[in-house]
């Protein structure tokens, strides 16, 4: 069975920032079901943690940025919250973690690449999540959580809404026409061309963005509005 050696586990702890008191927890959290033992495959893996980690993240990334973003409404905290505890973000952070290496794996899994695979990444972060929950309680889950994330929650990898969508929710709570988009030029050779495109909203001035398709360019026109409007920052609508 591949797997590092136990006292290599305070390389791990010291990563995650949270010093186990009892390290089986730690150790479980660590045991894919291929090297569990035979008669426990699922109870003997990480699944257990993974299923409590999966719901301590969430609550404990809910209430980060409801003190975060006071101003924000359900909407825009639901958004947030989708996009730090999905899958990516979970395997990104078992990656800053290093977790990989630490792995408990039975010889056929650790021969195929299954230390890099993201799915395992994933469920990894969030039995590690359950298995800090369980040896010092939610403040120390809910501590590493704002360690891992802090600057991820409050600059997301990527926007929350793309420009489109944005400036269109926003026309309409406005009661303003939905906008529309024309193209406006064109320029470059025929097999690479850049195109220029104007985002129209009723009564204001026109949003104008270009892109190597259309589909870009209508993007880039919207967030032009936004910006303008001070509606868009860092990709995403503003909570004021």
């Amino acid at each position: 069975m591949a797997q590092k050696g136990k006292a290599d586990l305070g390389e791990l702890e010291e990563r995650i920032g949270h010093a186990f008191r009892d390290r089986q927890f730690l150790e479980r959290a660590l045991t894919h079901m291929s090297a569990a033992p035979a008669e426990a495959k699922r109870t003997g893996s990480y699944q257990r943690l993974e299923f409590l980690g999966d719901r301590v993240l969430g609550m404990c990334v809910a209430e980060l940025l409801f003190k975060t973003y006071p101003n924000a409404e359900e909407g825009e905290l639901s958004r947030r919250l989708a996009d730090l505890v999905r899958r990516d973000t979970c395997a990104d952070l078992a990656l800053l973690w290093n977790v990989g290496p630490f792995l408990r794996l039975g010889d056929g899994e650790a021969s195929s690449g299954a230390r890099r695979n993201k799915a395992i990444l994933a469920d990894a972060c969030e039995s590690i999540v359950g298995a800090v929950f369980l040896d010092g309680g939610y403040r120390a889950a809910l501590t590493l959580i704002e360690t891992a994330l802090g600057d991820r929650l409050r600059h997301p990898a990527t926007p929350l809404r793309d420009a489109k969508t944005a400036l269109q929710e926003w026309a309409q709570g406005q009661g303003l026409p939905t906008p529309h988009y024309i193209e406006v030029g064109r320029s470059g050779p025929d097999h690479a061309p850049v195109f220029k495109v104007a985002a129209q909203v009723a009564g204001l001035a026109d949003g104008v963005g270009e892109g190597r398709s259309k589909r870009l360019a209508e993007q880039a026109a919207a967030e032009s509005f936004l910006r303008r409007e001070s509606l868009w920052r860092d990709g995403e609508l503003g909570s004021e």
